[in-house]
Parts: structure tokens; sequence; C-alpha cells
């Protein structure tokens, strides 16, 4: 299957996105939709959350990859096909292709997670690691597909990919036909523009709205200029939505068809993933925890029911222990603290003593005597806490000075 030759404004219509899912049955999986009683009590409307974490390769991005691959003519499928990534589009890129019988060379950097890179070589792809960020791999897989004739497979910014991409758009619809507001993270734009497309198709009462980390936000001044801007040194622990420039192609659907892009910061990133995985039981990525993440910064702006698509759960696992100490943190669910005290025997269990009524179970404990900045007869102890809250922090705080310590910090 072919898909029509797209206006360069206009680059599909909702017949593309409803031919890519008849191509998808039996392929991708129509992933679970799960209400979430939490989310739903701070918006103060119900909230449901689009699996795609639940997907094959852990992602929605093996919709897209199997839809442009389908789409190749006998000749390009037998030169084979090549992409460039960090982990999700090269784990759909290798799927598809072993589905389809296509041969497939992914270019990883130096620095992928080795459970993604091992992942991707199992689907059966070849991979080549070159380079330390993925922009440089981009470049590699770029010269090989020149050099070798093998058809290059962009993560986003081809007709075919957004319209496998939005195929999650028409099965939310079917899913909640009440949704009235849809969130989804947004890097270089795909999927996005294929679920607002397909669902302004259908319902343009329905809110589509995008969400990017606030350290790699291209599309708020994209919109702004008009056309696709470049953000430099995109930087956010969301690696699925680092990008720093739109795709030409869903930048023009975004225009059209998304009502708005929201920034959220790396707190409440963390803490959106932390939550997923104690309330929801779902492991998420940051990248697809990103429109969990808004409705915690504002769960008051936005009209429900509404659907979070969480659209990824493959995270390194040192990744997510770092992420989860950093969303405790920002919960007030640690608590790090310097304290001064008389060097006696004793002390340190009396100062223990005091964190023990106030229920504050103690993690770490670091004892310093000998810092110039101390007095003959003081010490510095360092604490890390593990807390129940923003409120017990402060009550932990306030035994110690009610016993007389000075916290410095």
């Amino acid at each position: 299957m072919s898909f029509r030759t797209p206006h360069p404004w206009h680059p599909l219509i909702l017949d593309d996105v409803r031919g890519a899912q008849k191509m998808l049955s039996g392929v991708a999986r129509v992933t679970a939709m799960e209400g979430s009683r939490y989310l739903s009590s701070l918006v103060g409307a119900p909230v449901h959350l689009k699996c795609e974490n639940l997907q094959r390769t852990g992602s929605f991005k093996l919709r897209g990859a199997y839809v442009r691959i389908s789409g190749l003519r006998p000749e390009q499928r037998a030169a084979g096909v090549v992409a460039a990534s960090a982990g999700n589009h090269a784990q759909g890129v290798a799927l598809a292709s072993a589905l389809l019988g296509v041969r497939s060379t992914v270019f990883m950097p130096v620095g992928a997670p080795l459970p993604k890179v091992a992942a991707t070589r199992e689907y059966g792809a070849e991979v080549r690691l070159h380079g330390h960020v993925v922009d440089e791999s981009l470049a590699a897989a770029e010269e090989y597909a020149a050099e070798t004739g093998a058809v290059f497979i962009h993560p986003f910014d081809h007709p075919d990919v957004i319209a496998g991409q939005g195929t999650v758009g028409l099965e939310i619809l079917e899913q909640c036909p009440e949704v009235r507001t849809i969130l989804v993270g947004v890097g270089g734009g795909g999927l996005v523009a294929g679920i607002g497309l397909a669902v302004k198709s259908v319902r343009p009462d329905v809110r589509v709205i995008g969400v990017q980390a606030a350290g790699a936000a291209a599309y708020p001044p994209s919109l702004a200029a008009g056309h696709p801007v470049v953000v430099e040194s995109p930087a956010t622990m969301a690696d699925g939505i680092k990008v720093g420039r739109p795709g030409d192609v869903p930048f023009a659907i975004v225009q059209e068809y998304v009502d708005d892009i929201v920034t959220v910061s790396e707190d409440a990133l963390s803490s959106a993933l932390l939550l997923c995985l104690e309330r929801a039981k779902l492991v998420v990525e940051p990248a697809g925890a990103s429109p969990v993440a808004a409705l915690l910064s504002d769960p008051k702006a936005f009209r429900g029911p509404v659907v979070a698509v969480l659209s990824g759960g493959n995270v390194d696992p040192l990744l997510m222990q770092r992420i989860l100490r950093h969303g405790m943190a920002a919960g007030g669910r640690y608590l790090s603290l310097r304290l001064r005290v008389t060097d006696r025997p004793g002390a340190l269990a009396t100062l223990l003593a005091v964190l023990t009524v106030v229920d504050a179970n103690v993690l770490d404990v670091s004892h310093v005597r000998t810092d110039p900045r101390l007095g003959l007869t003081e010490a510095e102890v360092e604490l890390h806490l593990e807390t129940k809250g923003p409120e017990h922090c402060a009550e932990v705080e306030a035994a110690l000075r009610d016993a007389g310590y000075v916290v410095l910090g």
C-alpha cells in the first residue's frame, strides 16, 4: 500500500490515517485505556491514560515505522532501510522491518542505554554505534543511505509516519467517545500531528494539546515565528522529546489541528513518572509522562474528560533510579539538612532520637569534625532523610530547632 502524493501544506487527510489503521490491524496492539482516580480528583473530571507504553517495542513508534516501510516499492525494500535513534524509533524500525522481511540498519549513539541497544538487535536490526549524540548518529545514517541506497526512515518528518501515529487518535475516539481534551508529549511533532489530524477531522470540538519539556521546547517559538526554528542545545531528562527543531511536515499539521502547546519543568516530569509508577502501577519514561506532568502542573486548565497519552515506557534502569530520587525530592519525600552539634560522646545519638520522635527515616549520615570553619568543640552533621511530604519536612525542621539545633540548610 502506498499513500497518495501529499500536498506540501496539507500532507494528509483522515482517509490516510484510516488506511494506516487497517494496515496495522494485527500488527500494533490496540493499547489499553486506564482510568486514574487520583488525577481525576485533581482535575475534577475523569482522566484516562492511553497506555502506548504497553505497545509492542514499548512505544507508539512501531505504528509509524510499519506504515512507512510498508509503503516502500519492491526495489526500495530490496535496498533495505536505515534509521538513527537512541531508543524507541530504533526498536520500532527494527521490529517493523523484521515483520516485513526488510533488512534494517540502525545507528545509535555510543552512550545509548545498553537495554535499548540490546532490544534493537534482538528485534533483528544491525546496530552501529556512532557519535555521542543522536545528531551525529543521524548524520551517519544519512551518509549510509547515500552510499548504499538504503531508504532513510525518519522518526517523524514523513506523511506515512504521521499517518501511522495518528491511529492512536482514532483509538482514543473509539475507547473514550466522551473525551474533551487530549494531552500528547511533543518532540519533533509526529505523534501530536497525527492525533490532531485524526481527532479534529472527526471531532473538531475536542481540544488537542501538546506538551513539551521546558528545556527542549521548540514548538512555541516556531509557532510564534510561523515556521520551524531551532532551539540550541535542548536539555531535558525526557530524551524521547528532546528535539531541537520541529519537522516540516508535522509542523504544518500542528499549525492547523493542534490547539495549544504547553511546557513542563523537570520537577514535574520526575513527579509524573513517580506518580505513574506508584498510583497507576505503570512504568513510563519521562517523555511518556509529560502529559501527566502537565496535569500535575495545572490540573484545572484542562476540560474533562481528559485523555493523557503515555507514549512510551522504555526507560533505562539507572536513569529510572535517578529520576525516582529526583521525583521524591520534588514531592517533599526527601530532606537533606546540615546541622551544627556539640562534639561530645552521645551527641549523634541524641540527634537521631529527635528524628525518631517525628518519624523521619534516616537514609544517610555524614559526620565532619575537621572543617576549619568549625569551632574546637563543634561538629557538623549532614543528614539525608526520607519524609512523608512537604508538611512532614516542615515538622522535622521545626522539631530540630525546638531541640536547640542550628539548621544550616
